[in-house]
């Protein structure tokens, strides 16, 4: 799976994915990974993107020509069209069902805004989905799409060491993460539960299957109410 990345900072893109888990999955050639510089499509000799917005008001709207032919080049490195992800407050909430549908792609261009925003006319040219990944604002689209970089990627094959570990976790069938512990046995007065301890995976799954569910409904009533449903 190939994610291509249209922002004004590359630098920010790069830095992150070439490290950790992401990096090692790309040197794998599980994934790969390519943060395409939108100014270098400008036709503005200063390298100019953006402009006043009509209508006046503060701020700038980055504009539709560089970002129009920037994805252009994608898709045509890419000899297909490339599903468009607009990262954007105004967006669908991104979740796990999200992350493990959008894992299906072969190759996804997350487009990434600046400043009050982007010339609408491109949007409606080239966006396939918007996407949020919380109700509050940012300064740009950079770390919404390596939010959703590292989710998407965590589905794909291969990219996770341990087969399990992208399944029994947090928010897999609408519950938390049940707790977990490590050596040493006591720490600061504090005891591993017994039954981690005992050797019986019957009783060990159990446990933490019921943990999941109390720690759901203390923290997270709203998908305990989703989990209820779907259990009844």
């Amino acid at each position: 799976m190939k994610f291509y990345i249209l922002t004004l900072f590359p630098e920010m893109i790069e830095g992150v994915l070439n490290t950790s888990i992401l990096g090692r999955a790309k040197n794998a050639g599980c994934i790969s990974f390519e943060a395409i510089n939108i100014r270098d499509y400008t036709l503005d000799k200063h390298k100019k993107v953006d402009d006043y917005p009509y209508g006046g008001g503060a701020g700038m709207v980055m504009q539709a020509q560089p970002i129009y032919d920037a994805y252009q080049a994608v898709c045509t490195k890419a000899g297909h069209h490339v599903k468009c992800i607009y990262l954007t407050p105004q967006g669908q909430l991104f979740t796990q069902p999200a992350a493990k549908t959008l894992a299906l792609e072969e190759d996804i261009c997350l487009l990434c805004g600046h400043y009050e925003g982007i010339d609408e006319r491109v949007l409606e040219e080239i966006v396939d989905e918007y996407y949020s990944i919380g109700d509050y604002v940012l300064t740009g689209g950079e770390l919404p799409s390596l939010v959703m970089i590292d989710a998407i990627s965590r589905m794909v094959p291969g990219v996770l060491t341990n087969s399990d570990s992208g399944e029994d976790e947090s928010l897999e069938n609408n519950l938390l993460e049940y707790p977990q512990y490590s050596r040493p046995e006591t720490w600061n007065g504090r005891q591993v539960p017994p039954i981690l301890l005992s050797g019986d995976h019957a009783k060990v799954d159990a446990w933490r299957h019921e943990q999941s569910i109390i720690r759901t409904k203390e923290r997270r009533p709203d998908l305990y109410a989703k989990f209820l449903e779907n259990d009844c």
